[in-house]
């Protein structure tokens, strides 16, 4: 999810508001936006609609209601950043972002708890399917 979704930078301003706030109704946003961002309704509305356009947001009967959270944006956007820059290779991307850099014990072993965890869960469902 969230795999090739860009932000504006007026988008990611109404994004935060709307993730911390959500769900709430449209009238409620526009002021929240307004004291917030000092943004008018029109700018609100306009902002809004790309975002929903994008499949971040939704705006139903003037209720606005997440469809991405933000963890799930920023898993897609990484993904795609890991997938045009390194061909999809996740070493290949660790080993970039450590850069000559050396990992701390705890970063080790974090990553170690993280790739660990996820060969558990891949063999779960390698039985389960």
């Amino acid at each position: 999810m969230g795999k090739g979704i860009n932000l504006t930078a007026a988008e990611e301003k109404l994004a935060g508001l709307i993730w911390r706030a959500a769900p709430l109704g449209s009238p409620e946003l526009v002021a929240l936006a307004d004291k917030e961002l000092g943004w008018k309704k029109s700018t609100t509305y306009t902002v809004l609609k790309k975002l929903c356009d994008k499949g971040v947001f939704r705006n139903d009967n003037a209720s606005v209601t997440v469809a991405l959270t933000r963890e799930e944006l920023v898993a897609g956007q990484t993904r795609s950043f890991v997938e045009d820059t390194f061909g999809g290779s996740l070493p290949r991307f660790v080993a970039s972002f450590i850069g000559g850099g050396k990992l701390t014990a705890e970063q080790a072993e974090e990553l170690k708890r993280l790739i660990e965890e996820r060969t558990r869960e891949e063999r779960r469902g390698e039985r389960d399917g």
